[in-house]
């Protein structure tokens, strides 16, 4: 990439996704969502009962993602997301782990 190219992700968060966001769908319905608005990263299970998820994106992309993890999936309840930025480091795709 040269000095004068724009990157093509702005903005990386971690988030920590906290209710009942297991057995519930989660994960692909995140994975879905962020495949259909471009945004790349991962998500998946914690052996305490929560969801982590990498999103890497333009602010915009980034922001939807966050929309959307505090609403979760038809099934989840979400009842807190902990969300801390991170350095974009241009992350391929987005996938379940």
């Amino acid at each position: 990439m040269d000095a004068g190219a724009s990157r093509s992700t702005d903005r990386r968060i971690r988030a920590v996704v906290h209710g009942v966001v297991q057995g519930v769908g989660f994960r692909w319905a995140t994975a879905e969502h962020a495949t259909e608005i471009g945004a790349t990263g991962w998500v998946k299970n914690q052996n305490d009962g929560t969801v982590l998820a990498e999103v890497e994106g333009t602010h915009a992309q980034v922001e939807d993602m966050i929309e959307f993890l505090q609403r979760g999936s038809q099934f989840a309840r979400v009842d807190r997301v902990d969300v801390e930025e991170l350095e974009p480091i241009e992350s391929g795709s987005f996938t379940i782990r």
